[in-house]
């Protein structure tokens, strides 16, 4: 199995993130590549089996270039500030895609805070016609992080249970 990894990070918590969950996929023996979104390619690899996406949640869904640029004026890395994973997944073709899909997000460790980026990043690969496998929601502390303790860990499991057959 190929898989996939796309992610945007802002603070470095959802590239944390990313890369325990390419990690937890190289256990089961699946060839995974993981890169930021502003270095992936516009369109899915034909040898791709997997696709993972993320992103950090802004505004209760998928940042966009306003969040990304008050994320920028906080501190953040403006290396996604112009592009992001809501520009990657809707610039994707509307047609049936080959590969399963699964989405992920950081988010404040707020009790009850509605809306996830991964949420959203779904609807929108379900609307590019692609089979949804999995999302998930990694916590954060505060607004820029760190992640909460325990997160990393339990990124790699689910990097881990996405392979066929580990469920």
């Amino acid at each position: 199995m190929n898989a996939l990894v796309i992610y945007e990070s802002m603070f470095g918590n959802t590239r944390q993130v990313a890369e325990a969950i390419a990690d937890g996929l190289r256990t089961t023996g699946a060839g995974v590549t993981a890169t930021d979104v502003a270095d992936a390619p516009r369109t899915v690899p034909t040898d791709v089996d997997l696709l993972v996406v993320g992103g950090p949640t802004h505004a209760f869904s998928m940042s966009r270039t306003t969040t990304r640029n008050d994320a920028v004026a906080r501190g953040a890395d403006d290396k996604d500030a112009s592009f992001g994973i809501r520009e990657w997944i809707t610039g994707l073709p509307d047609q049936p895609h080959p590969h399963d899909f699964a989405a992920f997000d950081t988010r404040a460790d707020v009790p009850l805070l509605p809306g996830a980026a991964s949420k959203s990043l779904v609807k929108a690969a379900r609307a590019r016609g692609f089979r949804s496998v999995a999302r998930e929601s990694f916590l954060v502390s505060g607004y820029e992080g760190p992640l909460v303790d325990g997160e990393l860990v339990r990124a790699r499991a689910w990097g881990e249970g996405l392979a066929p057959g580990s469920a």
